[in-house]
């Protein structure tokens, strides 16, 4: 009974694995940045800042200073899984270029390997018991233009930029792959209005898993189970589109509103447009703000389709909401996700800053 836990972890991870297409490195769909939660995820239009490295990196060519530094933190499952994210890009190339680096990190630290609790001789040896962590790492390097003559900004125009991803997945001892994979995107913007396109893993992800056989033998053997052999998943190119609006509401109050569409090319999932093989899951984002200082947002997505208690079929939805704060050269943000619960989602406090580095 004491290896369950052990068993548990190594399970998921197998199960991952076999998921092939339909749901690789959906650690990198979760999001960045306590503005993007706030507003659902609806920023691919109007993201201009560091974290555009993340949502589409075309953005990085509209940054409002040379260079930006962002952290964000957040936890899962009442603090078991732990969510990192750090980011820093700067305008290269006389001003015309903007160059990026950023790091996720997603895991699961201190799980009990207790594969070796019980000794030859069936003795129980506490000593015995070590620790080891199951986490996904994401290496993103971005690089952005803006048409023009003007250099990077916030002026109308064409942007666009890409993005070189590097997967590492990792499971203790036990298992670990690697993976390659690009995005690209476009931003085009034109008096109040923005328009996006982003396309992400483009040519698809490849992750090739290796398995310590003589780790998982011990474990697997004694269960019965098969001992995982090297494979290759793959993830399927998605397309985010996105639309965003933004006019002042009076001489200190300004408003922005942006709808984006999530195109996943995997089949059939559960979002408010399901077909096979493309489906559609839509979201919405709002965000006023006080003199570009003090931030309110709310975003609305996850729209799924779910069965309560008397079998009806009914339809969820994940209400966000967010704040914000900007001081000079320093911003920080907050997000609650899932406000009130109102989704099957977890909801999740996200804290993260930036800091604006002007120039000599």
């Amino acid at each position: 009974m004491r290896k369950y836990p052990l068993l548990i972890i190594l399970a998921f991870f197998t199960i991952s694995v076999k998921a092939q297409r339909k749901y690789s490195n959906e650690f990198l769909n979760i999001g960045v940045g306590s503005t993007a939660f706030g507003l659902s995820g609806s920023v691919v239009a109007s993201v201009n800042d560091v974290t555009a490295g993340y949502w589409n990196p075309a953005g990085l060519a509209r940054m409002e200073t040379p260079r930006q530094v962002s952290f964000m933190h957040s936890e899962y499952f009442a603090g078991i899984a732990k969510y990192d994210y750090g980011s820093f890009a700067t305008s290269v190339q006389d001003n015309t270029a903007v160059v990026g680096a950023s790091i996720l990190r997603f895991g699961v630290d201190d799980i009990p390997d207790t594969s070796e609790l019980i000794d030859a001789d069936g003795n129980i040896n506490y000593d015995r018991v070590k620790k080891f962590s199951a986490a996904d790492y994401a290496f993103i390097f971005s690089y952005a233009r803006k048409k023009g003559k003007n250099g990077i900004g916030n002026e109308d125009g064409l942007s666009y930029g890409a993005n070189v991803k590097i997967i590492h997945r990792l499971v203790g001892e036990y298992g670990k792959s690697w993976g390659f994979g690009l995005d690209a995107g476009v931003q085009y913007k034109k008096g109040k209005w923005i328009f996006a396109a982003v396309g992400k893993d483009i040519t698809s992800t490849f992750n090739s898993w290796s398995y310590n056989a003589d780790k998982l033998s011990t474990v697997y053997a004694t269960t019965g189970n098969d001992i995982p052999k090297s494979s290759t998943e793959t993830t399927n190119p998605r397309i985010v589109l996105g639309v965003a609006y933004a006019t002042p509401l009076s001489e200190k109050f300004n408003i922005m509103a942006e709808t984006n569409v999530n195109l996943t090319t995997d089949g059939k999932r559960n979002v408010l447009v399901s077909a096979d093989p493309v489906s559609a899951d839509p979201t919405i984002g709002l965000s006023v703000d006080f003199r570009k200082t003090i931030f309110l947002r709310g975003g609305l997505g996850n729209i799924q389709k779910s069965t309560d208690f008397t079998g009806k079929q009914i339809y969820t939805y994940q209400p966000n909401m967010g704040v914000g704060i900007k001081i000079k050269n320093f911003s920080l943000d907050y997000a609650l996700t899932n406000v009130g619960n109102s989704s099957d989602a977890l909801y999740s406090n996200v804290f993260s800053i930036r800091l604006d580095f002007e120039k000599k």
